[in-house]
């Protein structure tokens, strides 16, 4: 006759249920059953309580349930003999019409941080009224909150949003309850206590909307060039728009290319995904209500931005980049592979996904010196960074620590120094082969660019700096810190 190792071998923290107001009495029975019970190992019952917004009477995080970390005998026993009127808690989740529902267990590693957390911070968590899901936009500007995830301590592993309070940022998040459908939404005061990461909102990040325009103006810029025709780009640009918005059917501008000679084009716009052609229909909806916007925003195009989400030139199968010659460079387009953190607000559910971009770098020979620059387009992004000065850049780019308000401990500065660790290399060691240039020559343009010199190992240099925009790209999209550099960053990486 085999074991069940759970009834009389292994231990787990079980829960045990009992009338609200009782969690004493069966605490107390408890530790008086382990004196003749050897399998009752650990006794835990939540004692901290949390107020609510509104300032009315605390309520305890689990009410009427006590953990026991014992074996399934042992707590059967103590139930059977000393405390019939309480009931150990099932898991109906996984329950089928094969399997029976299971008793609900606590992996030690999470009670571990259950306990760590209500003993340091329930006194300062405040239950919130609304549900989870109203913490997802800021009701002013119905703007997503950023999503953001706990790294380390009792929270490690928590995702949240970060709401505005009147004056105070706290975590809002969802501590799930024991039953199916239960639970409640906590905040935490003082966010920036907590070492947190920005996860990517995968139903309506703030960034993705900033881009929404961008990457439709990316989208035809890139097929428009990668078709041959990069010396007319802007002309066919305005063109195009122009055409879309007197009459925003695709078939009949597919149609209308294909007459004119634009072939290839018209080709490739008739092959475009569902979720592309919305993409350009949106902008075309935009240029609609707002004449003359894409002429006024795109005046001037040199090389398009470092990470968008299309290639333009279409690669060869079984390659991971491919060439597109200018007047003045030759572009490299290469596949970059980027993998994040996304969250699903709706699922209340983590994902880490691996989205394909594409890397944009230019390559102009200087045959006087036999060496070459690569360089890519950061030209929004370092122009406002070129235009900090004295006390303001160096803040900026040094800062380290600085007394909070009250003066009573240090706080860190929102710095590159700080939160970007690659930009802040670039910008300050002299011995980083990665530069940040103001105005590069490029042919009668001027660029301010991210560049690498090199007179050999021009793919090693590539790599270089493509691994060197990325880090940073990845770095600044991740810090709940500067914000305004996550804006400007939008201009350099098209974020999906």
């Amino acid at each position: 006759m085999s074991t069940d190792k759970l009834n009389s071998v292994d231990y787990h923290w079980f829960l045990i249920r009992t009338q609200p107001r009782q969690e004493k009495i069966l605490t107390d029975l408890l530790a008086k059953h382990r004196q003749v019970s050897k399998n009752i190992l650990e006794v835990y019952c939540p004692s901290l309580v949390a107020a609510n917004m509104n300032n009315e009477l605390p309520r305890r995080l689990f009410t009427g349930v006590v953990f026991v970390l014992a074996t399934r005998q042992a707590v059967t026993d103590f139930l059977e003999q000393r405390f019939p009127k309480g009931v150990m808690l099932y898991d109906y989740s996984k329950k089928t019409k094969t399997q029976k529902s299971s008793v609900l267990t606590i992996p030690e590693k999470e009670m571990r941080m259950f306990k760590d957390f209500n003993e340091n911070y329930s006194d300062r968590m405040i239950i919130l009224e609304r549900p989870y899901s109203d913490y997802a936009f800021n009701p002013k500007t119905n703007e997503p909150n950023d999503i953001v995830k706990v790294i380390d301590g009792p929270l490690a592993g928590t995702e949240g949003y970060i709401t505005k309070f009147r004056r105070d940022k706290r975590l809002v998040f969802h501590i799930r309850g024991l039953g199916k459908n239960s639970g409640m939404t906590v905040s935490i005061p003082n966010i920036w206590n907590f070492r947190v990461v920005r996860i990517h909102n995968a139903e309506g990040d703030k960034q993705t909307i900033g881009t929404i325009k961008e990457r439709a103006v990316d989208l035809l810029i890139g097929m428009i060039q990668g078709c041959g025709n990069g010396d007319k780009t802007l002309s066919l640009l305005y063109e195009f728009v122009e055409e879309l918005t007197f009459k925003p059917s695709l078939v009949d501008f597919c149609k209308s290319l294909y007459n004119k000679g634009y072939e290839k084009i018209s080709q490739r716009i008739s092959q475009l995904d569902t979720n592309n052609a919305e993409l350009l229909l949106n902008l075309i909806r935009y240029e609609k209500d707002n004449p003359g916007y894409v002429k006024s925003n795109w005046k001037r195009l040199v090389i398009r931005p470092f990470l968008t989400p299309t290639s333009g030139v279409e690669l060869e199968e079984g390659h991971e980049e491919a060439q597109l010659q200018h007047a003045d460079f030759t572009e490299t387009i290469r596949r970059v592979d980027i993998t994040e953190d996304v969250y699903y607000p709706s699922k209340e559910e983590e994902k880490t996904i691996t989205t394909t971009y594409y890397a944009h770098i230019g390559v102009i020979e200087d045959v006087s010196k036999n060496s070459v620059t690569i360089f890519a387009n950061w030209d929004y992004f370092l122009g406002e960074y070129f235009m900090t000065g004295g006390k303001a850049n160096e803040k900026l780019v040094k800062g380290t620590k600085t007394p909070d308000c009250k003066g009573n401990k240090d706080k860190l500065i929102e710095s590159f120094r700080n939160y970007s660790p690659t930009l802040y290399n670039v910008i300050t060691n002299e011995e980083s082969k990665v530069k940040a240039v103001k105005n590069l020559n490029v042919g009668e343009d001027r660029l301010n660019v991210m560049a690498i010199t090199a007179t050999s190992n021009i793919e090693d240099a590539k790599d270089e700096l493509i691994k060197t925009c990325t880090d940073i790209c990845r770095e600044i999209n991740t810090t709940t810190h500067l914000a305004v550099w996550r804006r400007y960053l939008r201009t350099v990486w098209l974020h999906i």
